[in-house]
């Protein structure tokens, strides 16, 4: 690697383009969508609401065939306060529904009938405490607004009386959302299956690409791009034959492209093709300034340094 410190200074490239810039030029690191429920959100808030409204619906004739129970026993027949119980259990039974579901997201997962069942147990003691303590609070807050107290008698049996149902729940619910999983999965693959017999398609050499230039489609070669960079909504292949090209697109979708030919980012707005680089200067501030083979020189960012780490090491050993 040529030592550019007392090398003449040579033609520098800046794209103009450095700010005018989109998140969607920003690489996305995985999994950080910053939902609990992947991609198809949507789906399954549907799905939570389904299980919400059964729920509901369960609470509402508990009450009612609980307070009819009552009143054939003499006592008072007062139904809103057995709505109240089963609404307050109800409500804090589905802010807890996303530990149901990723539960059962991790069973699915996990390999063995042993890590599977250790993950059950988990996720059910868990979730039955969380209900209780949740339960018990919500209406203690709820009647001490209203004037009035409310006490758990908490003891062993009352525990394990509250447990029993939390069973029950957490199998009905599961189950469900286990069923529902299995569906979605069933669904994604017939979905990726191939409708029928398709002729195979001629693509191109793997050391040649195509880029779209307006109407026309042109290959060029991995080898020959010096640098890509953003320009909004579009980005710009520089050649090394001095050819430009600008492209409908986002920087961080061709980084995704071109990585295996080993042109990387080196700054929020451009990627630069290592195998072309003959020098690397390192700025004091922690940038850097990349050389190529024809002589032009490209400006990076010290957030994308270790991109280049080994060619500045080999260019300090030379």
């Amino acid at each position: 690697m040529a030592d550019t410190e007392n090398a003449p200074r040579t033609e520098r490239v800046e794209p103009p383009w450095d700010g005018d810039r989109s998140a969607r030029d920003e690489p996305q690191a995985s999994g950080t969508s910053g939902r609990l429920f992947g991609a198809s959100g949507g789906g399954d808030w549907t799905m939570l609401g389904a299980i919400a409204a059964v729920s509901v619906a369960i609470g509402i004739v508990n009450a009612l065939s609980g307070a009819q129970d009552a009143a054939w026993r003499g006592d008072s027949y007062d139904v809103s306060r057995r709505l109240f119980w089963e609404m307050s259990s109800i409500a804090t039974i589905l802010l807890l529904l996303p530990i149901l579901v990723l539960a059962v997201r991790r069973m699915r997962r996990a390999s063995g009938l042993a890590r599977r069942a250790g993950i059950g147990v988990v996720a059910l003691v868990s979730f039955s405490a969380l209900h209780i303590t949740g339960m018990v609070w919500i209406r203690k807050l709820a009647l001490w607004l209203a004037g009035g107290t409310y006490d758990f008698h908490f003891s062993l049996a009352t525990v394990l009386y509250e447990f029993r149902k939390d069973c029950v729940a957490v199998l009905l619910i599961g189950g469900t959302l286990w069923l529902l999983e299995s569906r979605r999965e069933l669904k994604k693959v017939a979905m990726a299956a191939p409708s029928g017999p398709a002729a195979p398609r001629q693509s191109p050499p793997p050391d040649l690409i195509w880029l779209r230039d307006g109407a026309s489609r042109i290959r060029v070669a991995p080898r020959e791009i010096l640098w890509v960079a953003s320009a909004g909504n579009y980005i710009e292949y520089s050649l090394a034959d001095g050819a430009q090209h600008l492209i409908r697109g986002t920087l961080a979708v061709a980084e995704g492209e071109l990585a295996r030919f080993g042109i990387v980012r080196i700054h929020r707005t451009r990627l630069a093709n290592l195998g072309r680089v003959s020098g690397v200067d390192l700025k004091p501030s922690g940038d850097f300034e990349l050389t190529f083979d024809n002589g032009q020189t490209l400006q990076g960012s010290r957030r994308y340094r270790p991109a280049v780490a080994s060619l500045s090491s080999d260019n300090a050993s030379t």
